[in-house]
């Protein structure tokens, strides 16, 4: 049995402001962005944590990605909580995740909990869909991403469950993995439209470092435009990755400007 030192010690906790939204599935906090943002301008990130943290975890997010692009200021940040589950790996132990996990460490062979992983993208579905309803974000301005277990949701919520639905304007993967493979199909439009930035850590112990390689030769087979980058790291983050990460987002938002 494996215990919470897999949680991630990433990025520090911010002060909360009000273009922060820390969203469950029975709540709603949505606040008003950035006021340079204008009404056809609006657009937003969901990022999802890993096993194990909190919204908290990654939330300087919302003034670090503005520090390296500006531009990223006038986007509303999002932080949904993962549910409290029992972790099979920890030997039934509860702790923040957004599905179960069955083998340590994760490499491509790992079984899916597709019940959960399914409900966790029903999650992220009822926040896409009060954004808009609430502030006007349609998901064609929404970037999704998380890391770890919440890069896996990111790219199941922007890719395989994406059928019939407006595509996102991108994902963002970091020290995640590609999820319910034998599931995957994508539509030709969202393929063309949700291109995806997947950052990994080389000496990753917890996620492999196989899952990238694997993850984005399945993607870009079936259309996906990936930008893929590896760091001499853990299963942690990078300065260097969260600057490429701003470079991506602010490419995928403001393309048009």
């Amino acid at each position: 049995m494996i215990s919470c030192h897999i949680k991630p010690i990433l990025l520090s906790a911010a002060i909360i402001t009000s273009r922060r939204s820390y969203l469950s599935s029975t709540t709603v906090a949505m606040s008003t962005s950035s006021s340079a943002c204008s009404d056809s301008g609006k657009s937003a990130l969901i990022f999802l944590h890993g096993l194990g943290d909190s919204p908290a975890g990654w939330s300087s997010l919302e003034y670090q990605l503005p520090s390296i692009r500006e531009r990223l200021s006038e986007v509303h940040y999002v932080f949904p909580p993962a549910p409290t589950i029992s972790l099979t790996i920890n030997g039934g132990m509860k702790m923040p995740g957004w599905f179960d996990l069955y083998d340590w460490p994760i490499g491509i062979s790992a079984k899916d909990d597709k019940a959960g992983k399914l409900a966790a993208v029903e999650q992220i579905e009822e926040t896409v869909e009060r954004l808009e309803k609430e502030m006007g974000i349609p998901p064609s301005r929404v970037v999704v991403g998380g890391f770890s277990q919440g890069g896996a949701v990111a790219l199941l919520a922007a890719y395989h469950r994406r059928q019939g639905k407006v595509p996102f304007a991108g994902c963002v993967c970091l020290s995640g993995w590609l999820t319910l493979k034998d599931d995957l199909t994508v539509s030709e439009d969202v393929a063309k439209a949700t291109p995806l930035f997947w950052g990994h850590g080389e000496w990753d112990d917890k996620v492999l470092f196989e899952q990238q390689s694997h993850g984005v030769e399945r993607l870009r087979d079936i259309g996906v435009d990936v930008t893929d980058l590896s760091f001499s790291m853990g299963h942690e983050s990078h300065p260097r990755e969260i600057g490429a990460m701003a470079e991506f987002i602010e490419k995928v938002l403001f393309k048009e400007t």
